[in-house]
């Protein structure tokens, strides 16, 4: 199948599905990344350009490091508009590659771009089907099936319909924030007010934020404020419940880390026999 990650930026997409782009690829399927985003107002001391230029660097090491193909849009950070031009033309995007399953964000979310970004793909969904709109590319005959990414927004409350076991996949996952260095190492500790290590064994375990180990409980895990295995365990923990229901109680209570993803109204909505194809793992 093919499967089509749409965030804001260029983290967003590695941090909330990058486990999850591993396994599909390993299971034969096809994944791409876009960023609507170019980035440029991801850093406090390089410029626009130079952060622009950089950024890309870092999301091409990503697609080489999992296989996958990554497109970056043009549009500067801060300002996606859910308008009709960029409608349109994310139309005749996912029209051409022509997905089975897009994730992407909610549209209640802190940042205008993360909203904008959830927005244009909702608006876009059905008119994929609608021939006379954008009639130089063919019109999809059925919609993708459409996932939302997890958020901790409350109104709504995010409502996890796949919840998916990554302890396979931590190193994948910290590998990949480890290679968004820009971002992990200098543009988010600079808005947290952290200080970064020097030494690289140092940072890596400022990355991670605290080690996690089978015996480390759900409260120690939510309790921590920052890292990135903490981000990601978190997620298991958050949704523990249902990753009991989902693996049985010995493998659930065991999972540390996780993907969790909310199915949206607005795609198709899976067979059983696709949802097993796409997150039966």
């Amino acid at each position: 199948m093919k499967i089509l990650a749409i965030g804001a930026h260029q983290d967003d997409n590695e941090f909330r599905v990058g486990g999850m782009a591993h396994k599909w690829v390993q299971a034969g399927h096809e994944v791409r990344f876009l960023s609507l985003c170019n980035g440029c107002g991801g850093h406090h001391i390089m410029t626009p350009e130079e952060t622009t230029a950089r950024r890309a660097k870092e999301s091409a090491k990503v697609a080489e490091f999992l296989g996958i193909e990554y497109d970056v849009w043009d549009i500067d950070d801060c300002t996606i508009v859910a308008d009709l031009p960029t409608r349109e033309r994310l139309i005749r995007y996912i029209r051409s590659y022509s997905p089975d399953l897009i994730i992407t964000h909610r549209t209640n979310d802190y940042h205008a771009d993360h909203r904008a970004a959830g927005q244009l793909v909702q608006d876009a969904s059905y008119i994929l089907t609608v021939p006379h709109t954008c009639p130089d590319v063919p019109a999809m005959r059925e919609m993708p099936v459409i996932v939302y990414n997890e958020d901790g927004f409350k109104n709504p409350v995010f409502t996890a319909t796949y919840v998916i076991d990554m302890n396979d996949e931590i190193d994948t996952k910290l590998h990949i924030a480890h290679l968004n260095e820009s971002q992990v190492y200098e543009w988010l500790p600079y808005t947290y007010g952290q200080t970064v290590p020097e030494g690289e064994a140092e940072r890596f375990a400022f990355l991670k934020g605290m080690e996690i180990t089978e015996d480390t409980t759900d409260e120690e895990v939510m309790s921590v404020a920052r890292g990135y295995a903490v981000r990601f365990a978190k997620t298991a923990a958050r949704f523990r419940r249902e990753l009991i229901e989902r693996y049985g109680e010995e493998r659930g209570s065991k999972v540390r880390y996780a993907e969790a993803f909310e199915l949206c109204e607005y795609g198709k909505q899976p067979s059983p026999e696709m949802e097993k194809e796409l997150f039966g793992f």
